[in-house]
């Protein structure tokens, strides 16, 4: 995985002089006093982790739920969180073992034993959310509790298992307080994380103390934090304007962060590379409008990454040609080396040869936010601009859009993928697999079996070759088309410490890590 570059472009003068590790010699409230208040444009589609596979929702799992797994700050390699011990049985990958902690409670005094963690795992498969996380489990046969030991007997060999442990969707419930067939909908979590969620008002607030009951690697949980959740950049920048807010993440609009006074002593930056990245996904389904690879890749041929990077994003991300981001194991360019660049005469031949009539009618969904409207106007310019295509584009709320995605509402639509952890191969099987999280009815047998032999393989360097092979099938099936790579930005007051560490590629929101000078 690519490593994490950390630049603080703005600091106040007196931590200029101290140095940013005095930091954590400065006393700070541990936990009472005023919430840090944290701003986000993340949605939360459930607190229930059998019902939620987007980042909103991951966010706060990481900090209200234990999972037996975890990654630390930069680490590419998880170690035990909830687990006091976990290993591969054999040599052949299919047998995972972990022994629990025997001193973990849930909120609701509650012990954490390896049958909740049965339970846990039992349930997302059984409920299998359309919306849900059930996706990254596919070789998952069954789990055994006995004692503190939990074992997962695997279908097929998976050296990522660990890593997919460490993520949202291996969050440990309650047996007691969560239904086993369906999901929770009372917005109350019991989890044993290192947060208790004290309130929580959807789309609006959730409010989180520490929790003085939480066993597991995290040494230290600072402050009570507030995250809040706004409908649109614009209005995040407005409540950061305001002074209602002491770190902002996920995210500020691309032209104000653009603009941002390094010199400011009254603000800190925090730019990482991040592995975020953005499709436009394609219903591939049979008898869909896009069901025609030649239709897909006549759309390749017509979009310009430049406009959406330099226009619409003001340089805050890069263009993208692959299916895995830079930076990450088996990135190679297929959309650079098969589509150098838009060419409108290759597209007219491609909708020739397909025998469609143009302009090609799609329907065109997106996420209702301020950057996905710019974006999305800019896509509909390029396709329209030479007459082979009429775009209805259509603004979806969160919810219902993925409702409409999973259900081939929409011929395309727009999505962004932040990566469950460090590997590859959440890029593989979840995006483009059979029975993907994207929903768009892609299915390639080959594709399938590459990204089988990957996880064989614990060292995943010798997995680089398949990844090509697996991005060059991509480029030529087009189930989707890469548009951009994003670099990850936290921006905070200078009375705030640790933002630094708030996040990174390991899909892990360390909200712990913030406290008040």
């Amino acid at each position: 995985m690519r490593s994490i570059r950390v630049r603080i472009l703005a600091i106040c003068a007196v931590l200029i002089i101290a140095g940013v590790g005095a930091w954590q010699l400065l006393p700070s409230d541990e936990g009472g006093g005023k919430p840090i208040t944290v701003g986000t444009v993340d949605e939360v589609t459930s607190l229930d982790p059998a019902g939620a596979y987007d980042a909103g929702s991951w966010s706060l799992f990481s900090n209200l739920y234990q999972t037996l797994m975890t990654f630390k700050s930069g680490a590419i390699v998880p170690e035990p969180e909830a687990a006091e011990s976990c290993e591969f049985i054999g040599q052949k990958l299919t047998t995972y073992r972990c022994t629990l902690r025997d001193d973990l409670t849930f909120s609701n005094g509650h012990k954490v034993t390896a049958k909740d963690v049965k339970f846990s795992f039992d349930r997302l498969m059984k409920i299998n959310s359309d919306v849900g996380p059930a996706v990254l489990f596919p070789s998952l046969r069954n789990v055994v509790a006995d004692g503190r030991d939990v074992t997962f007997n695997l279908s097929a060999r998976d050296a990522t298992f660990p890593a997919k442990l460490a993520t949202g969707a291996g969050a440990i419930v309650d047996s007691a307080a969560y239904p086993k067939d369906k999901l929770r909908t009372d917005n109350k979590v019991d989890g044993s994380g290192p947060y208790v969620l004290k309130s929580y008002e959807d789309g609006v607030k959730a409010s989180m103390t520490p929790n003085p009951n939480y066993r597991g690697s995290i040494k230290n949980v600072n402050a009570a934090i507030d995250v809040r959740y706004y409908e649109t950049s614009d209005k995040l920048l407005a409540a950061w304007k305001s002074g209602g807010l002491d770190v902002t993440h996920r995210q500020l609009p691309p032209a104000e962060i653009s603009k941002i006074n390094t010199t400011d002593p009254d603000i800190q930056v925090t730019e990482t590379d991040s592995a975020e990245i953005r499709n436009m996904v394609f219903n591939v389904r049979p008898g869909a409008t896009l069901s025609d690879k030649r239709i897909r890749q006549a759309i390749a041929w017509t979009i310009d990454r430049g406009p959406l990077v330099s226009d619409v994003y003001d340089s805050t991300v890069e263009p993208l040609y692959s299916l895995i981001p830079q930076g990450t194991i088996g990135h190679s360019t297929p959309f650079f080396d098969d589509y150098p660049q838009p060419d409108a005469n290759k597209a007219k031949d491609l909708l020739e040869e397909a025998g469609v009539e143009t302009p090609v009618h799609i329907d065109f969904a997106y996420r209702a936010d301020g950057a996905s409207t710019a974006e999305t106007a800019e896509i509909k310019r390029q396709l329209e601009k030479g007459g082979l295509f009429a775009v209805d584009a259509k603004a979806v709320k969160w919810e219902d859009f993925q409702k409409g995605y999973a259900s081939g509402k929409y011929d395309a639509y727009t999505v962004g993928w932040l990566p469950d952890y460090p590997d590859p191969d959440t890029f593989g099987g979840p995006l483009v697999g059979t029975d993907s999280s994207l929903h768009n009815g892609y299915s390639n047998p080959k594709l399938d079996a590459l990204v089988a032999d990957t996880q064989g393989f614990e060292d995943r360097s010798r997995t680089s070759n398949d990844f090509q092979k697996i991005q060059d099938i991509v480029g030529e099936d087009v189930p989707l088309v890469p548009l951009w790579q994003k670099k990850d930005y936290v921006v905070a007051k200078t009375g705030i410490s640790g933002s630094q560490y708030l996040s990174d590629s390991t899909g892990v929101w360390r909200l712990w890590e913030l406290k008040r000078i």
